[in-house]
């Protein structure tokens, strides 16, 4: 038999037992946000370093930080072989409104395929499928075909904050030849993915004061500021009409798409009009030259979050307002620093500031943008492993959104990186009723052991 027959006749023959042993990890209520859950973080870990235990994982250690603790545990007997660090975290979302949950959040129920709990899709299950892996090809072989290191945090649900510098501190424990998370999902139903690259992000918040208080728009307008039309002129003059960046420097180092990478994008056939109808728009926007999926994954934005400012109630107050402010952020793509950016946002605002007005700029958390090179061997070979289980070609995609820990571990331990998800778009993560459907959990599982065995081939 294939390794990949063993593999699917073991996962088959254990499916039921897996399933309940993930249904004891679901049920602990690991909410990283909540001091009353500190408890529930520690019985987590513990949890955890016990099923590392199980299956053969060396070195188990349940590391404090300022905040919830790492659980690390490797297995290093095979020589000359790569070695993966897996990365994961075992915290979860707060689970309200309660009220909206079809079945309690931490009583896992199965339903039409699915499995519904908090932390079912992320990330505890695709966490738990990982260590499975493990097991079964010590089950299979007796040993493993690569060194395999893993790091399960207890914080990426609050950012992460005591990461960072862990792993700063242990750099030499944590070397790699990969680092391989699985906490994005499938391109969509059927399609998997591999996600290499991520969006970073970085914010400022504007606020503009004019005179000393708010004044009657009789005796004074039209001879005082307004702080909304100042903040207004300098919203106005970031980007032009077609969503371009108007602040200089802004794209200086913007690493542009290789052709291969827009003709991988070209062939995903993303619909456009079946888009703008699920967000009930009737023309979508942006930077010109760019398809939608380009203009999501690999360029910047400059987006208005929020702005605030003046009478809002019934009826209307004829005033000037003194005050208006604006939320602004940006995802960055790589080789855009985000300090950097906010320095170029400043002077920007400086240079567009009307008369009459004073400016305050603060700033917001930052987090780098993060890509492996689309052709890497590990990348690729993350793609032959998916295809050989799903039986379809495999995406190869950035992600838009923004996962700070993952630039960070780029930044630290200068590894690659591979993001092989198994979640659906559609899973509630964050959300009443997160599930995670049980057709990926399995195919997932074969996928994560074939990857191994391919990794192992590879020279790096």
């Amino acid at each position: 038999m294939s390794h990949l027959a063993n593999l699917d006749a073991y996962f088959a023959e254990n499916r039921d037992k897996h399933l309940t042993e993930l249904n004891a990890f679901l049920r602990i209520q690991s909410i990283s946000s909540l001091s009353e859950h500190k408890q529930h973080m520690q019985v987590a870990a513990s949890w955890l370093a016990a099923a590392m235990k199980r299956v053969n994982l060396e070195n188990i250690s349940i590391d404090e930080t300022g905040g919830h603790p790492v659980v690390y545990g490797d297995w290093l007997h095979a020589p000359g072989k790569p070695t993966i660090l897996f990365y994961g975290h075992y915290d979860v979302q707060p689970v309200d409104p309660l009220h909206l949950w079809e079945t309690p959040p931490f009583d896992p129920q199965v339903r039409d395929n699915k499995l519904f709990a908090r932390g079912a899709s992320d990330d505890k299950g695709q966490v738990f499928m990982h260590l499975k892996t493990i097991e079964a090809l010590f089950a299979l072989d007796g040993t493993l075909p690569v060194n395999v290191k893993f790091i399960i945090e207890g914080e990426e649900e609050i950012g992460s904050p005591n990461l960072p510098p862990y792993v700063e501190k242990h750099k030499e424990k944590l070397a790699a030849d990969l680092i391989l998370i699985s906490d994005t999902g499938l391109y969509a139903p059927g399609k998997p993915a591999v996600c290499y690259g991520l969006r970073g992000l970085t914010g400022i918040q504007v606020d503009v004061r004019g005179a000393k208080g708010d004044l009657h728009s009789g005796l004074y307008g039209g001879g005082v500021q307004n702080a909304i039309h100042a903040l207004a002129d300098i919203l106005a003059s970031f980007r032009d009409e077609h969503g371009t960046i108007q602040v200089e420097g802004f794209y200086d180092k913007v690493l542009p798409l290789s052709e291969d990478e827009r003709q991988a994008y070209r062939d995903l056939n993303f619909d456009e009009e079946a888009l703008k109808e699920e967000v009930g728009v009737n023309e979508l926007f942006g930077e010109a030259g760019y398809s939608y999926l380009e203009q999501i994954w690999a360029r910047p934005t400059l987006e208005v979050n929020g702005v605030f400012g003046g009478f809002s109630g019934e009826g209307i107050k004829t005033v000037l307002p003194a005050e208006a402010g604006a939320k602004i952020t940006c995802r960055l793509v790589p080789n855009q620093d985000p300090d950097e950016i906010v320095a170029l946002l400043k002077v920007h605002v400086e240079k567009h500031k009307p008369a009459g007005v004073d400016i305050t700029i603060s700033e917001f958390d930052k987090g780098a943008p993060f890509i492996t090179p689309f052709d890497h061997p590990v990348i690729q070979a993350a793609g032959r492993s998916y295809e050989r289980v799903y039986d379809v070609p495999t995406a190869y995609i950035r992600g838009g959104g923004s996962i700070p820990i993952v630039a960070a571990f780029d930044q630290i331990l200068d590894l690659p990186v591979v993001l092989m998800g198994f979640g659906l778009s559609s899973e509630n993560f964050h959300a009443p009723n997160e599930h995670f459907h049980l057709e990926n959990f399995d195919k997932g599982l074969r996928v994560l052991g074939d990857y191994l065995y391919e990794v192992a081939t590879l020279k790096l």
